[in-house]
């Protein structure tokens, strides 16, 4: 099931990079009751950044978020798990962004989406929220829509179900080892991102695998 990594302390003002170029964050809600829900995808994917990426801590905590920092791929990169929970998300990645002075263009948002099928990745360059919460929220506190984002297909519920319901259960079992795979195809294109831009990336992994 999804990864979890202690965390560390270390003071404000000490860093294992210089500033970084890119914010890459991923959406979730904090605790451990929601830590293995669909809500979390985007915690899980920077999950498997950090796990294969070991110079990559999260041992920072900045304005209402955990903060890990290393270069990644020769590009200085800071991941960022809001500690607000999802309805909440711009107030955590507003102010660290400011903070580093990464604009909109180099902030990438990965999020769970329910009108793309279970294990989908789809890269957009901009665009709205989609009726989700979080990357309303986001929208609201950068003032702007102009950001990337990497959408994770979690389906969507089958009769009756709420979605609002359905996002905070558990993936199953078969979905998990399919999930697992995008998260890996994920971390593929946030190097690509991040080392040959958001354009390359998209022709890249906007289609199926």
């Amino acid at each position: 099931m999804p990864f979890s990594f202690p965390l560390f302390g270390r003071p404000d003002n000490e860093s294992s990079t210089g500033p970084p170029e890119w914010l890459i964050v991923g959406l979730g809600n904090p605790g451990p009751k929601y830590i293995d829900t669909r809500h979390n995808a985007g915690w899980h994917l920077l999950d498997t950044l950090v796990r294969d990426n070991s110079q990559f801590r999260f041992d920072e905590k900045r304005n209402k978020g955990l903060v890990a920092r290393a270069d990644l791929n020769g590009i200085r990169v800071a991941l960022l798990k809001p500690q607000t929970f999802m309805n909440l998300s711009g107030e955590a990645v507003a102010p660290i962004a400011r903070f580093y002075k990464i604009p909109p263009e180099r902030i990438v948002v990965a999020y769970d989406d329910l009108d793309l099928p279970i294990a989908a990745l789809r890269l957009r360059l901009k665009g709205g929220a989609g009726g989700h919460n979080g990357m309303s929220n986001i929208i609201q506190h950068l003032g702007t829509k102009d950001f990337p984002r990497i959408r994770l297909g979690i389906g969507r519920p089958s009769g009756q179900m709420p979605p609002k319901a359905y996002v905070l259960l558990p993936f199953k079992s078969d979905e998990w080892e399919a999930m697992k795979v995008t998260y890996e195809r994920g971390v593929d294109a946030i190097k690509t991102i991040v080392t040959d831009g958001m354009e390359m990336a998209m022709n890249r992994f906007n289609t199926n695998p």
